[in-house]
């Protein structure tokens, strides 16, 4: 008799009473939007390292990589020893410099031989974050390779972050995720640059991983070092990769202050969605890494499209090509 009754108490419902509960939920829902939104806003990210100045070369901070390069750069990357003697490496006032070597050989090396540069990896390793890179100048000219990205181990099933990274003459800066398999780029996704590529795996033999090129001159090479370089911040968090570029005039107050709020922050360049990969999966224990190389897979096969004159194993050996190839670098932050 009891669930008689019930059925028919619950037949007996009018269309307006049912309406009224899925507007409750409705409004339950909005009200839980709106509640994560004011969670999100009130983060603070709290300095947990800042690689800066004097100590910013610190050999217990950075390995200095002294193995071939892994894409065939015809570099010698060298060790902190080797590069603070020869001036590859060092601190002006408050500003580190990293450079490629013009200065310690003859005009011309023998066609095919190395050059001199620098690559660091941070001894930290990270699993998310709030990470800002202040540069006043970056590397760029026929033949180099300049970037600014994170590492995981067992490439590249730990998955790898470029947030700046561009070769040669090019004049805007490319985002990319390589991963393993089971990572794609989400198209409806918040971004100001151009999606290049949706597959991000870089393990079944195509290396290029998901992409985003930008269309802002100021993101790269010359036109980044003539507005003055800039800061580029890229927050990994739940959400996915966000990344975002802010040219020297138009850096936000909050991280010039120390007490960055990212949801304040305009649309970010690139947006790399945990929709459409497992970001905790595929992105783990990673290394802070900033190089340049020469020529190599990059820079080599994209040298004669780039306008470039002669052979990128011709601009090598020059010198005189690489009186521009430094990172003049402001301070490197991280925030938990």
């Amino acid at each position: 008799m009891f669930a008689l009754v019930s059925v028919l108490v619950l037949s007996s419902l009018s269309t307006a009473a049912l309406a009224g509960e899925s507007q409750g939920l409705s409004l339950r829902q909005k009200h839980q939007d709106v509640a994560r939104q004011i969670e999100s806003r009130s983060k603070t990210y709290h300095l947990v390292e800042k690689y800066e100045g004097a100590d910013f070369l610190n050999p217990k901070k950075w390995n200095y990589f002294t193995s071939r390069d892994p894409t065939r750069g015809q570099v010698e990357f060298q060790s902190h020893k080797a590069a603070t003697r020869d001036g590859l490496a060092y601190v002006d006032g408050d500003v580190a410099v990293l450079a490629v070597d013009n200065k310690h050989h003859q005009h011309h090396l023998p066609l095919g031989k190395n050059r001199n540069s620098v690559r660091i990896t941070s001894t930290k390793k990270y699993n998310g974050g709030l990470f800002i890179a202040d540069f006043y100048s970056m590397p760029h000219g026929c033949s180099v390779w300049p970037a600014w990205w994170s590492v995981g181990p067992n490439w590249p099933h730990a998955g790898e972050i470029d947030i700046l990274e561009g070769v040669n003459t090019e004049e805007t800066n490319q985002y990319t995720l390589h991963s393993g398999r089971g990572c794609k780029l989400t198209r409806s996704v918040p971004a100001t640059a151009k999606i290049l590529r949706t597959e991000c795996e870089s393990s079944n033999g195509d290396n290029a991983g998901c992409a985003f090129k930008d269309t802002d001159t100021r993101t790269f090479g010359h036109g980044f070092n003539d507005a003055g370089g800039g800061v580029y911040a890229h927050l990994w968090d739940a959400s996915g990769i966000k990344i975002w570029h802010f040219p020297r005039d138009a850096i936000p107050a909050d991280i010039t202050e120390g007490r960055p709020e990212p949801m304040s922050w305009p649309t970010p360049a690139a947006f790399f969605s945990s929709e459409g990969c497992d970001i905790s999966r595929h992105f783990y224990d990673h290394s802070l890494v900033l190089d340049t190389t020469l020529c190599g897979a990059f820079a080599g096969g994209n040298y004669a499209a780039s306008g470039c004159p002669g052979t990128c194993e011709e601009a090598v050996a020059n010198k005189t090509n690489f009186d521009f190839a430094q990172w003049r670098i402001h301070y490197i932050a991280v925030y938990h």
